[in-house]
């Protein structure tokens, strides 16, 4: 794995224990995140079936991602079904930054990136990179009805 890698890794990591925080102290859910890659694969992210996402360019394209398959290296030939699509206990899906984050029912998403006329309709683009497909949905329609739940942050908080 190269620094730039664990260095995302790792910020994904605090951003779970800060999202996991702000969820105890202001809404008292109790997220239970599991670390290990034994737990992360036979049960899923977590005890409550919440999979906890940062976006850290969300503040800088208005846009929620939302990924759908993933691969750890470009040079990689396939993608694996990850996100939304992957097979675990999760069905709930929080993607934000620590300003804002999104709780997104899992199902929801997944047929909404299989409907064409629906992700049109709410303003929504498919994205790939060379490790990630998956697409955008803009901060308003997340807010106008996509979103279960928008939660605003204040990181000096904790």
């Amino acid at each position: 794995m190269t620094d730039y890698y664990k260095t995302k890794f790792e910020q994904g990591l605090e951003y779970q224990d800060f999202v996991c925080d702000q969820l105890r102290i202001r809404e008292g859910w109790f997220v239970g995140c599991y670390s290990s890659r034994k737990y992360q694969q036979e049960k899923g992210e977590s005890v409550c079936g919440l999979e906890i996402k940062y976006d850290m360019r969300l503040s800088e394209t208005g846009n929620v991602y939302i990924e759908v398959a993933e691969k750890s290296r470009p040079e990689l030939p396939e993608y694996t079904a990850s996100g939304v699509f992957r097979k675990d206990n999760t069905w709930l899906y929080l993607i934000g930054d620590y300003h804002q984050a999104f709780v997104f029912g899992k199902t929801l998403m997944r047929n909404l990136y299989l409907n064409k006329d629906q992700k049109k309709a709410w303003g929504c683009v498919d994205r790939q990179t060379p490790t990630s497909k998956g697409f955008t949905i803009p901060i308003k329609s997340a807010i106008r009805g996509l979103a279960l739940k928008h939660f605003i942050f204040d990181k000096e908080e904790t």
